[in-house]
């Protein structure tokens, strides 16, 4: 069973953070997410930007991956 992650750090107001700096839109994210095989809508990657859903440790590895950032960017808002 995957682990679910709270949202207690923020993670996903640091996750549009990155996008935005990246200049991707959610669509594109969630684009490039599935090409790398995670199963993510654009409508979960809403809710979890807005700390409203908890994110898999999966969705978590990918989003890194896919914004080519660090863990503690994503989790405390380390400056990039």
């Amino acid at each position: 069973m995957e682990q679910k992650i709270k949202q207690d750090n923020r993670i996903g107001e640091n996750i549009r953070r990155i996008r935005k700096l990246r200049k991707l839109g959610q669509t594109d994210l969630v684009r490039m997410l599935q090409i790398e095989g995670c199963d993510m809508t654009r409508e979960c990657l809403v809710k979890i930007e807005r700390c409203t859903q908890h994110i898999l440790s999966s969705q978590l590895r990918a989003i890194k991956k896919a914004l080519n950032t660090t863990y503690d960017a994503l989790i405390d808002g380390a400056d990039e």
